[in-house]
């Protein structure tokens, strides 16, 4: 059993600015030499979210204005009078979707459907530096 932890950073905007880097993961399992197994793609932060969607512009539109009614940019909450930041939809936004997702890989890349991409949603209220883990278990030798 191997395990390689690998770090990506990236620049986002803010309120759900959506990213894919499925192809930048795919390249970390590649070069972990791992065929069979796991990935875990891990952002560190309470503002922001890892998933996995069809990642195109209209499906993209349509996700951020559906975080738009779940949790608004404009919504009154209690983080945001405590500590006066006014994120806190922020924080909600990325409290119910989560911040990692595990894919299985097989032969060296994550196994996803066809439209299937690897997205970091950074959901904060302003641009941030985004801090990505993506950790690699598994087996060097193809199984079977």
């Amino acid at each position: 059993m191997k395990i390689i932890t690998n770090d990506l950073f990236l620049d986002t905007k803010g309120f759900s600015d959506i990213h894919d880097i499925t192809s930048r993961v795919n390249i970390i399992i590649s070069e972990s030499g791992i065929d069979e197994g796991f990935c875990h793609v891990f952002t560190v932060g309470s503002t922001a979210s890892v998933s996995t969607m069809e990642y195109e512009p209209a499906l993209v539109k349509d996700i951020k204005e559906k975080l738009e009614e779940f949790a608004s940019k404009h919504m009154r909450s209690h983080h945001s009078e405590t500590w006066g930041d006014d994120n806190g939809f922020s924080h909600i936004r990325s409290t119910f979707m989560g911040p990692g997702i595990t894919v299985p890989v097989r032969k060296g890349c994550c196994i996803l459907g066809t439209w299937q991409q690897i997205v970091i949603i950074d959901h904060d209220n302003r641009p941030r530096r985004r801090h990505v883990i993506v950790q690699v278990i598994g087996v060097e030798e193809r199984m079977g």
